[in-house]
Parts: structure tokens; sequence; C-alpha cells
């Protein structure tokens, strides 16, 4: 024994040089020690403590696990092995160590935290939720324990269990400002935003070097509307850490927000720089490229995101909005199947692929199959347990809710603004509940409309619902339907007595609480109510109601009579252009071996990809022509290089049909047998010209043939097609909005009548 006294005593001096903080003189002082006696286990541990301090972990490893192999019922050594494999990241191995601590002494507090830290970088959150309860058992007020649980939880989706633990965890430890950040994302994704700006502004406040509470709270200000304060939010970030990838894929989504996409991409970009891998910068790159109309470009940023990341249901997604567009619709179709595949839960992807069956199926059945299955899936559950309590049956002013994301410069605004403008007020009160991101000035015109304008954006379906039933509404207006930006959730939820669809497309939504769609006799003749969940209500005229918002530019002149040959057009967007529509247009061009087709559609892959299409029908690449998608004047003044326009089939053109109508261009139509393919017929019928509408194949042939041989006639049509339009029910504003008030009337006092019958005037044709 008397042999080892100065190897203790060494020992002991290296062990108070080490915490007296002497690092470098105990290192020495360590090192005589175990090359007197390399086996001793209380060196080596102290050894690898000192070299864990000096940021040596492999180093660390091995003497501790030395110091273990001599003597593994010592916890402290077993705990010393966890911290230098935790340092190494090899984190299952650190909480197979914490776990012989706890084997070895149960009451260990500080085993069971770093068990709980182990499994949490290991993405072990049920467990590591575990042994931080474990830990709190121990020591309730323990604020590290109460902080990671808090965390732990908020990755799982328990905000309700989350959000206590970390408001205790930030008043226990209000210096640690991971607990305030962590604390101030719960909130955010509870959406409640202010809270959650109060939170992170005051972590900031405390630790204004935090690049972490600077973005955080960014997406607090961004999901109160606050974009500009979101962007300097987020910038500051950025100033403190560069390299920031979530950071600044989040200054791009605000861009983005805010319309400047230029700014946007060049964000997106930057955090692909940071971080190329970053699937979801890939993801958002590609959508602000499809907005920029770049499609190549953004096929090519989805495709590279889908390589890294095959099983990413928003990449699917995203890319078959890309191919939609492009007119690639059986890719597009497949790829939403693809990405409902990797997330079922995704009520928007549905949306998408039921909205896309419209353009391709040429018979109703699948259409309302797949929206009865996205109804079962997503409507349901959501289903209220007891209904609204039907109001009175009276003549009272009734309330009407309108809900859009599109009260802005889009093509809704043409339908829109013609009946806020006309209604009577004095027996309807108007609320628009508005998801629009950027206000222009048709949001402002429908503003004026309006009796109660809600900006709405930033509110979740449950929470839109709850505004609503506080507003009493009587009749609730879906605008938008399965398209994007619609919330068919919030209809499932049934906010009001009475749900009706009408505008975004004459079809039907396939949800149980949607009681009622807005059709014409035109479109839904007699025997088409199996069509659809929900019961039809015929309009006495039309189901539009146009204005071009617009006096210019004025019709031209027939273009056939100064450039010698017929050029017919089709300005819609590509997705319609599908097999069956170049079917048709092969035949006419065949038979009008001198006229020319002009195009709407992206330049790039697509576009040669369209060609080959057409090539395939006999119709020769140096017979088309294209142009580019236009802001709305440029777009309209296209017309006037068009004789006449070919329908596509089987979704018709419905604006873009008017749009040709207004500009003295007639369109020869296809009939078809789903609602959507039956809009030119609605149209036609209203301007006296049912010879242009087609029930056949032939009979589109020899209408389109007929036209083109009658110049006369056509520049005839050309010069009173806007006029007979504005005379037609069309474009009778205050002629619609009676209408549509007495559909609305008619609804309401069919509250709770099981089978309410809508008598409405009928055609016979077709």
């Amino acid at each position: 024994m008397a042999s080892h006294e100065p190897i203790d005593r060494l020992l002991e001096r290296a062990t108070e040089q080490h915490r007296a903080g002497n690092l470098g003189a105990a290192r020495l002082l360590y090192s005589e020690v175990l090359n007197a006696d390399p086996r001793r286990p209380l060196a080596l541990f102290r050894s690898g403590l000192l070299e864990l301090q000096e940021q040596q972990p492999q180093a660390a490893l091995e003497l501790i696990g030395r110091a273990c192999a001599a003597q593994p019922d010592e916890p402290r050594f077993q705990f010393g092995l966890g911290q230098a494999l935790q340092s190494l990241a090899r984190w299952p191995e650190a909480a197979n160590a914490y776990r012989r601590v706890l084997r070895i002494d149960p009451r260990s507090l500080d085993a069971h935290f770093a068990l709980g830290l182990a499994l949490q970088h290991d993405g072990q959150l049920a467990p590591a939720a575990a042994a931080y309860r474990d830990a709190l058992a121990l020591e309730p007020e323990h604020g590290a324990s109460l902080g990671n649980l808090g965390a732990v939880l908020r990755e799982l989706g328990e905000l309700e269990q989350s959000i206590p633990l970390l408001r205790a965890a930030a008043a226990l430890e209000p210096q640690v400002a991971a607990h305030a950040i962590n604390l101030g994302m719960a909130l955010c994704e509870r959406r409640e935003f202010a809270a959650a700006e109060s939170t992170l502004t005051a972590a900031l406040a405390r630790d204004p070097r935090s690049a972490d509470a600077a973005f955080n709270l960014g997406n607090a200000l961004r999901g109160l509307g606050r974009s500009r304060a979101a962007l300097e939010s987020y910038q500051l970030a950025l100033s403190l850490r560069p390299i920031y990838p979530d950071a600044l894929n989040n200054l791009g989504n605000t861009y983005r927000e805010l319309g400047e996409l230029t700014h946007a991409r060049a964000a997106y970009e930057s955090a692909l720089e940071a971080r190329p891998d970053h699937v979801v910068a890939l993801n958002n790159l590609g959508c602000v490229l499809r907005t920029l109309g770049q499609s190549d470009a953004a096929e090519d940023v989805l495709r590279r995101g889908l390589a890294l990341a095959p099983h990413h249901a928003a990449l699917h997604d995203n890319l078959g909005n890309v191919l939609k567009d492009a007119g690639a619709l059986d890719e597009a179709i497949e790829c939403y199947r693809q990405a409902l595949a990797c997330d079922p839960s995704s009520a928007a992807t549905h949306s998408n692929l039921a909205y896309a069956l419209s353009f391709q199926s040429l018979e109703p059945q699948p259409i309302l199959e797949e929206c009865l299955r996205w109804n079962a899936r997503f409507a349901a559950p959501l289903a209220p347990r007891t209904n609204l309590s039907p109001g009175a049956r009276d003549a009272r002013r009734l309330k009407i809710g309108y809900v859009s994301a599109d009260f802005r410069e889009h093509c809704q605004s043409l339908f829109t603004l013609p009946l806020l403008s006309n209604h009577d007020r004095g027996s309807f009160e108007i609320f628009c509940y508005s998801s629009v991101e950027r206000e222009d000035d048709h949001t402002r015109r429908a503003m004026a409309c309006a009796d109660t304008w809600r900006a709405v954006r930033t509110l979740d379906d449950a929470a839109l619902c709850e505004v609503i039933r506080a507003d009493r509404i009587d009749i609730l207006m879906d605008l938008t339907m399965h398209m994007a930006g619609g919330r068919p959730q919030l209809f499932a939820r049934k906010p009001a007595p009475v749900q009706i669809a009408w505008l975004a497309y004459p079809g039907t939504t396939g949800i149980a609480a949607m009681d009622y769609r807005l059709s014409d006799p035109r479109l839904d003749p007699d025997g088409f109510e199996a069509h659809y969940s929900e019961r039809t209500i015929h309009l006495a005229d039309s189901f539009w109601c146009y204005d071009p918002l617009a006096t210019q530019p004025e019709v031209n002149g027939l273009p056939a009579l100064e450039r010698g040959h017929i050029t017919l057009g089709c300005l819609n967007n590509p997705c319609k252009l599908t097999g069956a529509t170049l079917a048709l247009w092969g035949a006419v061009l065949r038979a009008l071996p001198d006229s020319r087709l002009l195009l709407m559609a992206p330049a790039g892959r697509h576009r040669r990809s369209l060609l080959a299409r057409l090539d395939a029908q006999q119709i020769v690449p140096r017979r088309v022509d294209f142009v580019e998608f236009r802001p709305r004047a440029d777009y309209l003044r296209t017309y006037h290089e068009i004789d006449f326009a070919l329908d596509t089939f089987p979704y018709n053109g419905h604006t873009t049909s008017l749009d040709a109508l207004w500009m003295g261009v007639p369109t020869v139509t296809r009939v078809g047998r789903t609602s959507v393919g039956r809009g030119g017929l609605s149209q036609l019928h209203h301007l006296q010209l049912l010879e242009l509408a087609a029930d056949t194949d032939s009979r589109f042939l020899e209408a389109a043939v007929s036209l083109a041989g009658d110049l006369p006639r056509l520049a005839g049509l050309r010069q009173s097609l806007r006029a007979r339009l504005e005379r037609s029910p069309l474009m009778d504003g205050a002629r619609f909005a009676r209408s549509i008030e007495a559909a609305y009337r008619r609804a309401w006092s069919a509250q709770g009548l099981t089978s309410p019958a809508f008598p409405a005037e009928r055609s016979s044709t077709f």
C-alpha cells in the first residue's frame, strides 16, 4: 500500500488543478499517474473528462472506456462514457450508457435527463418524453427537463400538453432562450400568432444575438399577416447567422406572398446554395418558377427534389401542377396519385386530383366518385354532430356569405363583381370572407359591395368556421370548390345552415355538407341530377354573368380579309388540350388546308411536345403559332389575330369563350356529357348561335368548315357579337342578381324538406 501513496497524492493534485481550471497542469499530473499505473480507473476517468473539456471527444472516449472496462459498475464512469459518445453524436450508444447508469442508480436525475436528450437527438421522441417525465418525477421543477419535454411533445403534435410545460420552463429559467423559442414555435403551430409574437419579441430582447429567436419571430409575424415586418425579422436572423437555410427559405415564402417573385426566387436559390439538399426550398423554388411561367425550369427543380426525396408528397403534387399547366394531363394525374400514396392526409392534393379529372373524363361518374372519396376521407370526420338549427323560413333580410381567395385581379372577378354590385342590399346582407394575399383594385371594388368584409387568410378552417357561425350567416357560398385556394374543409364543418357551390366550375364538390349547386338548364338538362352529390338549383338564364371589366381593346376587322387565310385559335390553358380536343381540331385543319392555328402555351419542352401531338393529327408545326401567357389587356388583344375559336373538349372554355365573344370572335364548341363540357352550349344559347354547338364530332367539323367558308358572315359576327353579348343575359348584372337572389329564397324556404323541388325553365336543345 505504501508504494501507492505517491500516486494517490499525484491524483489528488491533478484533481485539484482540474477543478481550479488549470487544465495544462492537470493534464501533466494525470499523465504522470497513468505512466505509473496505466489501469487506474479514476485517473482514466478524470483524464477523459479533461479531454471532453478540451473538445477532444475521441480521446475522451478511449480513456473513459478503459475506466469502464476496469470498473463497469461505477455509475460516474458510465455517465462519462455517455457524455463522450454524445459528443460524437453516437446517440444510440450514449443512450445505452445512460441506461446502464440507471440500472445502477435509478434515482439519477442527470442520467434520466441525459437519456432523454440522447433519445431526442436519435429521433426516438416518445421514449425521450418518457425519460424526461422520469426526471421530473424526481424533481418536478427541473427547468431543462420541463423545456425538453415540452419541445418533444411539440414535435409529436401534442400542443395542449407542450405549451404549459414550455411556459413553466421559461418561467423557471428565463435566461434560457430555447424555452421561449420553443414556446413561440408551439404557439405558432397552434396559430396563436399574437401570443407567439409577444413571447419571441421578449426572447429576442433578452438575447439580441439569437438568430433562432429572430427567425421564429418572423414566422409569428408572417402568421399575423404582417409580411413586411416578417421580412425584417428574417433579414435580422440572416445578419446574425448568414448561412441559415430555413430563414432564407421563409424569406422566399414571404416575398412570394408579397408578389415579389424575383426576390423570392433569389432567396430560395440562396437557401439551396447553403444547403443543396434542402428539399423544402427546392419545392418552393419549383412553385415560384411555375408562377413566373418558367415551366421547364420548374419541372427540373421539382424532379431534382424528387431525386433526393422520392416520397416527398408536396414535390409530387407540385410537379403534377406544372405538368397539368403544360397539358401533360395523364402524367399530372399520376403525380397527384403518387403524392396521395406518400401522404394520404393531404386534402389539397386530393382536391387537385378531383379537379384534374374534370379535364380528362368524358363521363361524369369518375369525377363524382373521386369527389365522394374526398368527402369520405376529409369531410365526413369534420361533420358537426348536430345540425345548425334552421332559421325561420320567412322573407326577412338574409345574410349571404361569399368565401373566396380570388377577390382580386383574377378571372373570378369578371363574374363576382357583376353579382355583388347588383345585390338588393335591402333584402340581403352581404358578407365576404376573403383569403386574398395581396389586395388590389378589384379587391377594393368587391369591398365596396359588401356590408361586411373579413380578411381571413390567416385563419384556419376551424377558426373561420367559428367566425361565420358568430356572424350568423344564413347561406354560405363556395366560389372555389376544389380549385387552388379553395376551403372545402371549411364547408365540411357546416358553418351555415344552407351551403351552395357556384362559379369555380359547374361540377360537384362531393361534400355531403354542401346542400346545393347552382347551374342552368343547358349545363344540366333532365337526367343530370345523378352526376352530383348536391341538389341542383337551375338559374333561369345562365350560370355566368360576365363583365370584362374593361372597354379596351376595341374589336378589329376580320383578320382573314387582310391575310388571305383563316386563323383558328384557342387561348385556353394547355391543360384543356386533350387528345379528344386535338382530334377534333385535326379534322378541321385537314379540311381547311390553308388555315393556321394560334395557341397560348409557354415556350420550352412542353410546347415542343404539344407540336408533336398536333403533328400526329397532321397539323404540321409550320401551321401553328404560339403566344405566351400575357397580362389581360394584351391577352384580349390576341383575339385581333383570330377569325374564330375552336373550343376544347371534354372541358369547354368558359371565361376564355366569353372573352372571345367580347372581342367579336365566335367559338365552335363540342357539347359533352359533363357540365363543364356544356359551357359553350350554355353561352351560345343566349346569343342565338346554337348552330356553332355540335353534339357530335362530325357536326363540329361541319360547323367549323361552314363558318370558315362564309367570310361575310364571320365579318358580320365580328362587328355584332359585342353588342349582342351586352344585350344578352350573359351581361345583365341586375337580371342575374335577381335570379341568384330568387335561388337563395327558394333554398332558404326549402330548409328541412327532404326532397325540395326547384322547377326552372328548361330547354330541349341537346
